[in-house]
């Protein structure tokens, strides 16, 4: 099981480097290395792992979930006004309606079979989903009209739908009819009459729970203060959390998925600083997570179970799509300010299948319904083309049909690793600013690059001022500079050039005529600079 987990996590997390210096999504890679070390292939994950495979997904899962709910912004939710209830219901119904219809052509289904199938293929992937807009909030893509919340909402409010009507046509099917709700008074119910009030009672109580979750974890953490640090702080919020996702298996009355989602909201409402904390955590725990989820996920992918469905089942994931879901998106976005190319982007931005197909595909086979082995080569096959083309499409046409705006870091974690530059000069000031700067970059787990402009061209200035650099830099990535020109001019241009976060430098020096000269070049960089700038002081 070691040597397993071992591969899994090697092999997976080298896989997904290739593939994105390739130009294409990790996810692909790691979905490739499932595929070659899972029983289909080599076959070199041990069984009790893949036995697991299920119980890890969920906590792959529960973490992304996590991470999307405290990336929702109330604001923006509200500005959107019903697109996001309709995005979670409109286009998975009708790409469920048109996957029926295709599939009694293609496959000769009667149409309860049908939908079962469309509710099957309907279900979206919040392991694909989720990292996706996160990334695009995190960069400005689509943040100002809150496309991305509008889509990571929605998708959860799909997938809570999706899995209620997969239940119910399951249990329809598999039973002849299904169970009918006798209730006082001799009234009787179908499963088709009581599917609307489990909805919103799934939904209903799923937001609740989230909301319960939030507040214990506000008391816990804040108010009664059991923790002392960001790791006990995040264990107890992963443990809450997991035990959201996990409980609907004894109460199955709410939306796990849901309420972990629903918990990271409330959680920014309640208490900022602490969802802040919390983000970072689980930034960390999704690193690891990836991996396994999708490693795991081509392990479960049925390659065999292809056969003979590939080009019908293509020309069924097509149609689904692209007509199904083309009117469900228009449905959803009518009456908004999206603008076409916006409404475009759902497209790549909302089509991605995988983790509920690999949770749910095999179950119509094993529940002996006619047609079973069709579905689960359709879930295999739909998982093979729309996760990696989702994904990659995605972060290629953000920039093309999303405005950028400004993002919000007290929403979602800035990607990307601070620079900071300090610009020494001879002073004795120059310690203090390299001290300073490797502060900063310590707290942040950032890079520094030291600027010396050498006006005078001494090299034994510089040389000493690079061994300073050595020493206290010594555990932060850095980078040393010496070039010519005029100071605050080169500060300002190689601070833009980098990128940098903030600039660090003395604002006196060690003579008196350069207490003159470096005080006028510490309020030309104020001046010039469009980047922050921290000036240290004697």
């Amino acid at each position: 099981m070691l040597a397993s987990a071992l591969l899994i996590l090697v092999i997976g997390f080298f896989a997904g480097q290739v593939a994105l210096r390739l130009g294409a999504p990790p996810l692909i890679g790691m979905i490739l290395a499932g595929i070659v070390l899972g029983p289909q292939l080599a076959d070199l994950i041990d069984s009790s792992v893949l036995d697991a495979a299920d119980d890890l997904r969920l906590v792959a899962v529960m973490i992304i979930l996590m991470k999307a709910g405290l990336g929702l912004d109330r604001e923006k939710l509200a500005q959107q006004g019903t697109v996001a209830l309709r995005l979670g219901v409109l286009p998975a119904s009708f790409e469920v309606l048109v996957v029926a219809l295709t599939a009694m052509v293609l496959f000769n289904f009667d149409f309860m079979t049908g939908l079962l199938l469309g509710c099957v293929v309907g279900a979206e992937s919040p392991a694909v989903i989720v990292p996706g807009m996160l990334r695009l909030k995190s960069q400005g893509w689509g943040v100002a009209k809150g496309i991305p919340d509008a889509i990571l909402t929605g998708s959860a409010l799909s997938d809570v739908l999706l899995l209620l009507v997969f239940g119910l046509l399951l249990n329809f099917l598999g039973q002849e009819g299904g169970e009918t709700l006798t209730l006082p008074g001799g009234l009787s119910l179908s499963p088709l009459q009581v599917l609307p009030f489990q909805v919103v009672m799934e939904i209903g109580l799923g937001l609740v729970a989230g909301w319960l979750g939030a507040k214990l974890l506000v008391l816990l953490l804040v108010k009664q203060t059991w923790t002392r640090t960001l790791v006990q702080d995040l264990i107890i919020a992963a443990s809450v959390a997991l035990f959201l996702v996990i409980f609907p298996q004894v109460f199955p009355y709410y939306s796990g998925y849901l309420a972990v989602m629903a918990m990271g909201f409330f959680l920014i409402e309640l208490d900022a600083p602490l969802a802040r904390l919390i983000r970072g955590g689980f930034d960390g725990l999704w690193a690891v997570a990836e991996v396994v989820l999708f490693v795991l996920l081509g392990t479960s992918i049925q390659l065999q179970a292809l056969g003979e469905v590939l080009l019908p089942g293509l020309v069924l994931l097509a149609v689904g799509l692209g007509v199904g879901r083309g009117i469900g998106w228009a449905l959803s976005t009518w009456g908004s300010n999206w603008t076409w190319r916006e409404r475009a982007f759902l497209l790549p931005g909302n089509m991605a299948k995988a983790t509920v197909q690999a949770a749910i595909g095999a179950l119509p086979l094993a529940a002996g319904i006619e047609g079973g082995e069709i579905m689960l080569a359709i879930a295999a096959l739909s998982i093979l083309t729309t996760a990696p083309l989702g994904a990659w499409s995605t972060q290629v046409l953000a920039p093309k049909l999303l405005e950028k705006g400004d993002v919000d870091p007290t929403k979602v974690a800035v990607t990307g690793q601070p620079v900071f530059l300090a610009a020494v000069d001879t002073s004795p000031l120059a310690p203090r600013v390299l001290t300073k700067a490797a502060d900063l970059a310590r707290r942040s787990n950032g890079k520094v690059v030291v600027l010396y402009v050498d006006v005078m061209g001494d090299a034994a200035a510089t040389e000493d001022l690079r061994q300073q650099s050595r020493q206290i830099l010594a555990d932060i990535r850095y980078e040393f500079i010496s070039q010519p020109g005029a100071v605050p001019e080169e500060i300002v241009r190689v601070a833009q050039a980098r990128q940098v976060s903030d600039v660090v430098m003395g604002k006196r020096g060690h003579q008196p005529w350069q207490t003159v000269l470096v005080g006028s070049v510490s309020q030309a960089v104020l001046e010039m600079s469009p980047i922050p700038v921290i000036v240290v002081d004697h």
